[in-house]
Parts: C-alpha cells; structure tokens; sequence
C-alpha cells in the first residue's frame, strides 16, 4: 500500500545527513521528513508558527484545518511562515514502520525502534534548523499534537516565544494508556499479523479497523452519537443492524485503506511515553518552569483528556490561560467546530502582539 497518495503533492521531503539518536539509544539511518510550508520565512527567520498534527494526521494542515488558515485568521499568510511536518513514527512520508530499513531492504514493521514524543520534536527541531527557522512564535496542536507543543515548550524553551497545547494532559493517564493498549490488542489479535503476513499478504484489516472503531468511541461524545444515530437501523424490516455500528464500520475500514498498523503501534506507544516529568523531576515543577505565554484549550465534552487535565496545565504554567471549547462532539472538537477554535487562537494571539507593543 502507498500511503504517500495520501498526502499533497505540494509536500516536500528532508533527509537528515546524519544519522538520528534516539531516546532508547538506537539509531536511525537515512531518516527523512515530510513537511509542508505555506508563507515566507523572513529574513530574521523568526516569524514561524509550527503546527503539530494528531495520530493519523499528515502535514497537510490547510486540508484538516483550513478554516485556521488566510487573512486576519490563526494563521496569516501574510505574516506568518507556518510549517507542519509528518511525525516521526506516521506513515505519510517521515520515516517510521512502513519505511524501508536501508541495513535490511525490507520494511521495518514490527522491527522499527520505539519511540517517544521527545524524539518527534527533537527531529522536528533538525527541520527547523534545516529551515532556517531561529524562532517559533507560535506552536500549536491537539491530541497528539499538542504532547509535541508541550514538549517544545520544556526542550527548546529559548526558541518558542508561545505555545497552544489542545486537548491534551502533560502526561498520559491510565485511561488513555489503556484505551491505547486495548486498541494494539485488537491488532495483534489479527491472524494476518500473528502469521507474519502483514507486508507479504495484506495488512491487518480486521485488527486496525477494530483498533480504529475503539478510537472513535473517544474522539467523539455521548450527545454527538445520541443526536447523529440515536437508534436508527438501516432497514428495520429486513435486519436489526444500527446505523451506528456501519458507521463504526466504516471509519475502521477507512483507516485501514490509509494508514498502516505497524504504525498505529508505534504511535500509540509513543503516545504513552508522553510525562513531561519523566527524568526531570516533580511533574508540578516541570510545568512551573515553562516560562512562555500558554493557550490551554479543553472540550468541555472530552472523555479522553478531560478538562480537568487541561485546568491542572493552566494552574501550574505560570503564564497559561485556559479557554473552553464548548461542544457536542468530544474529542474531536478541535477537528470540527474550527470557527470556534480559531476566534480562541486569534484572541490570543491579538493579545501576545498588545502585550509586545506595550514593551
């Protein structure tokens, strides 16, 4: 399967010259990233914004949030130079599990490295620098994204003037970790990927999509099913199939026509790694220390990282505001109500650009 086809043509490619260290000690040869730019760098390299994508996402972020881009909105072309770039560990172009592995000439699969958040910005930061960029004025994401936001905050404080974390705790719960382990369960329960005949046959359709169906659970809330599905069935008179299960269906075999499970994996795993006081220390102190002007946005309708992860993020980080996203689709929100999202995101960013006026 070429998951390239699914990201734009418009995206470009940067192979790092040296081979790249990882958190665990191994190491990656030839990596590359997939990146996608919109806007001009200027000449002091110090009006980007770096946006971070979620789990499955690509670095096609005028596609999943265009509503964000153009004049006066979160991000203006005419002043900034925004950057997104497919993650360590995706499928969609940056090197990860699908990729082939230069030692052995074959895919990586389940072979490929763990990984961690730290180790997705880490590479990020290589692009930056390749870029030309010296300073982020903004860096934003969600879910998985906004792990990586954090992240930026604590190992390159000196390059970030501001940051956006959304939906997202500075560090992942049991709850998350176990729906996360759940999902790599269904994987791997898969005959296709018990019999090794993942890349010579077909992926584990049956296992992704369920992992996929799981995750959908949520990404979305209560009140976005019960409104959207409640218990319509599709033809009572013939079967008692609820419209709800094909569309569970749907979106598991949808990801399963894009994505790959080896990845899924490896980024869910990542995913748990996330704790921004892992080998740093008290978890309260470490997020006292993140100096720059903070957006914490929460969904008040989240079951995957409640709000009340977001309240202890705006508590603790000295210059951190908290907005709420206020909305019947969950998780998922900051993919959907965007209109929303980015008036939060202008706001604040009016009020960083005040705030350098008056000094």
């Amino acid at each position: 399967m070429n998951f390239l086809n699914h990201i734009s043509s418009q995206t470009q490619y940067y192979h790092l010259p040296q081979p790249f260290w990882l958190e665990s000690g191994k190491i990656l040869e030839g990596v590359q990233i997939a990146y996608r730019t919109w806007g001009k760098l200027n000449p002091d390299g110090d009006n980007a914004v770096l946006i971070c994508h979620a789990l499955t996402g690509g670095a096609d972020a005028d596609d999943w949030w265009k509503p964000l881009f153009g004049a006066g909105k979160a991000f203006d072309l005419e002043t900034d130079f925004v950057v997104c770039s497919n993650v360590l560990g995706s499928c969609y172009g940056t090197t990860g599990a699908a990729t082939i592995n230069p030692l052995t000439k074959k895919p990586y699969g389940a072979e490929f490295p763990r990984i961690t958040i730290r180790d997705m910005v880490h590479l990020q930061a290589q692009l930056m620098e390749a870029l030309g960029i010296k300073r982020l004025q903004l860096v934003i994401g969600g879910s998985l994204g906004g792990m990586q936001v954090l992240e930026w905050a604590v190992l390159y404080p000196e390059m970030v003037n501001a940051i956006a974390p959304i939906a997202v705790s500075g560090k992942h719960s049991a709850w998350c970790i176990g729906i996360s382990e759940t999902q790599r369960q269904a994987i791997f329960a898969d005959p296709d990927w018990q019999n090794g005949n993942y890349y010579n046959h077909q992926p584990p359709a049956r296992g992704l999509a369920t992992a996929r169906m799981m995750a959908m659970m949520t990404y979305r809330a209560w009140g976005s099913f019960e409104a959207r599905f409640g218990r319509e069935q599709i033809n009572p008179e013939v079967d008692d199939e609820f419209t709800i299960a094909s569309y569970l269906q749907y979106q598991g075999q949808k990801l399963v026509n894009r994505f790959d499970a080896n990845c899924y994996v490896s980024l869910t795993h990542a995913m748990d790694s996330h704790d921004l006081g892992r080998d740093r220390g008290e978890y309260f102190d470490v997020l006292a220390n993140i100096q720059q002007p903070t957006l914490v946005v929460a969904i008040d309708t989240d079951i995957l990282y409640p709000p009340q992860e977001q309240e202890v993020l705006a508590r603790y980080i000295p210059n951190a505001e908290i907005v709420t996203l206020n909305s019947t689709h969950g998780h998922d929100a900051f993919l959907i109500d965007m209109d929303d999202l980015n008036q939060m995101v202008v706001n604040f960013r009016t009020r960083l650009q005040q705030l350098v006026y008056r000094h």
